[in-house]
């Protein structure tokens, strides 16, 4: 099977988890806006992780290039159609953010998706997302030990709520047996997991 073209059902899958997931990044929106209100500003970082989750999730099963770009950019179209106050700048987040964990993919050559990578894919996204806030939020203003602290509370969200939750949630899913015939599954059935 060719490793770079793409079947109809894995479209069908990335655009269903594209759109699950931009109705949860919104709700999330809700969460970080609470938790922020009782703990203060880094807690985005704290949060952050979980919008990366959809690419991590995505890449795990579908093993191909650009399934965690695209799925990142389908979830954030979803949040800007649903009317997100952030409106279409959510299109560039989600090109950020879905480019940092395809990189991280693509460094694998997109034949790794074992959980300490899916976890760098989350610290990847975070790692560019902080660059894009960094230069959207002027961060060079900051302190530099806030800095450090919002850029390590970051990462490890990233490498938690984007790559290990993200591993948790493609386990479960692959338990139900709804992903079989799927690149993880033959994977998984040739030893190649």
């Amino acid at each position: 099977m060719n490793q770079y073209g793409w079947t109809l059902r894995e479209i069908l899958i990335v655009a269903v988890l594209g759109a699950v997931f931009g109705v949860l990044y919104l709700a999330w929106v809700q969460v970080w806006l609470i938790a922020q209100a009782i703990f203060g500003p880094v807690t985005m970082d704290v949060v952050m992780g979980f919008w990366f989750i959809v690419s991590i999730i995505a890449a795990a099963i579908i093993r191909k290039p650009g399934a965690a770009l695209l799925s990142e950019l389908l979830a954030a179209l979803v949040q800007v159609l649903l009317g997100s106050p952030a409106g279409l700048l959510l299109l560039v987040t989600g090109l950020v953010q879905g480019a940092g964990a395809e990189v991280v993919f693509a460094a694998t050559r997109w034949k790794n998706y074992r959980l300490p990578v899916l976890m760098a894919a989350g610290v990847g996204a975070a790692i560019f997302s902080f660059i894009y806030t960094w230069i959207r939020f002027d961060y060079g203003a900051l302190a530099p030990g806030l800095l450090v602290v919002m850029f390590v509370l970051r990462c490890l969200s990233g490498a938690l709520l984007g790559g290990l939750a993200g591993h948790l949630i493609t386990e479960a899913l692959y338990k139900t047996g709804v992903l079989s015939g799927l690149a993880i599954d033959r994977d998984r059935r040739s030893g190649n997991a």
